[in-house]
């Protein structure tokens, strides 16, 4: 990892060395959280993926890069709503400034930068900036662990009804079936489908995005229920986000594995892949070591009670002798990704979801993860 240190060291040393130098003889003595806020813009570059759109006709669009770092921030400052940003920038001068905005008058009002969320979340804008970031920084590396885990998010907005499944079968087949004792064929799960030749972009549309209702055990046993989305997170050491996927609420957390470890392969290259109880099935384990890695996953004991019995009396009395195996101390790495989503919810916005429907809540949620990426960054080096 020296030559991802030494591209870093060099950000931070631009950064420190001329950035804030510059900023301060224009801005002023600037606070702690506008330091972090003009690291972050200077490391993701939102500036060279945005499509300004000008040389068409018509009235021209407001200043979409200005926006985009107020977006940022918005996520940086943990603010809650688009409303609150827009107070914040009409009294924070050096805010506004930071954002692209010399004059109070420039500022955009509230329905402009509805539009341009929108446009971000149609364009991928934060998810591609994001791909980018991890593609140049961790070129030529290779990632000790990556760990997989889901979290919950809360969502304003009606979850979506199921309906009722009624199996229909043919009166002649299933007359037919009776009388030759053949038993009713079965529909291949979806990871059984994942596994059987479909492509990375089959596998992502196939997964459930509505918002629906979900349910999941926390530490001490008791269900949890919640209305909104999941979010599952691959992170590499060092709590870098590699890549994420958001589904319904209800998708089970094994359903995502499979797209979720094809997705970060086509970015990093990584030795070990740790997983949960929940991701104790037999086509994740297959598709880990087919992309050249060792899958490290917690046995499920409803699948196989006995078996884990054993390994809890095993780790019992290693553990009585202080001598841990390798592959239990590569494991407890697995508590990377858990301190990622609590980051995201904590510190970049993850609990603060105003916005409806799947790409919208994906691109909430992308400006934080891009912040909070670039924010782990620099923190190796700082």
């Amino acid at each position: 990892m020296s030559g991802l240190r030494d591209t870093l060291a060099q950000y931070w040393l631009n950064i420190q060395g001329s950035l804030f130098p510059w900023l301060k003889e224009e801005l002023g003595e600037l606070t702690e959280k506008q330091q972090q806020l003009i690291s972050i813009l200077e490391m993701i570059r939102l500036e060279e993926f945005l499509h300004l759109g000008y040389g068409y006709p018509g009235r021209p669009p407001a200043d979409r890069m200005a926006i985009a770092r107020a977006f940022v921030a918005k996520q940086v400052y943990n603010m809650t709503t688009t409303r609150v940003l827009l107070d914040r920038l009409r009294t924070d001068r050096q805010l506004r400034r930071i954002c692209g905005w010399e004059h109070l008058h420039e500022v955009p009002k509230e329905w402009t930068f509805s539009r341009a969320f929108a446009e971000f979340s149609a364009d991928g804008l934060p998810e591609r900036v994001h791909e980018a970031l991890i593609r140049k920084n961790y070129e030529g590396e290779i990632v000790g662990h990556l760990s997989r885990d889901a979290t919950e998010i809360d969502a304003r907005e009606k979850p979506l009804k199921k309906p009722i499944a009624v199996a229909e079968e043919n009166p002649a087949e299933k007359l037919e079936r009776a009388n030759t004792g053949e038993p009713r064929g079965k529909e291949p799960t979806r990871l059984e489908r994942q596994v059987a030749g479909m492509s990375l972009s089959e596998m992502l549309d196939d997964l459930p995005k509505a918002c629906d209702v979900g349910t999941k055990k926390n530490s001490k046993g008791y269900k949890n229920s919640w209305i909104g989305y999941k979010l599952h997170i691959d992170a590499a050491d060092g709590g870098i986000p590699i890549s994420c996927i958001l589904t319904s609420a209800s998708s089970h957390d094994s359903q995502s594995a499979i797209p979720l470890a094809m997705l970060s392969n086509t970015r990093v290259t990584n030795l070990y892949d740790l997983m949960d109880s929940a991701y104790d099935a037999a086509p994740i384990h297959a598709q880990s070591r087919a992309l050249g890695h060792v899958p490290l996953i917690d046995i499920n004991p409803r699948r196989d009670k006995a078996l884990k019995e054993e390994l809890a009396n095993e780790r019992k009395r290693r553990n009585a002798v202080n001598f841990p195996s390798p592959e239990e101390q590569r494991y407890h790495e697995r508590t990377t990704v858990e301190r990622v989503n609590g980051r995201l919810k904590d510190e970049f916005g993850g609990r603060n979801v105003r916005v409806r429907g799947h790409a919208k809540v994906m691109c909430h949620l992308m400006f934080g993860i891009l912040a909070l990426t670039a924010d782990q960054f620099l923190r190796f080096v700082t």
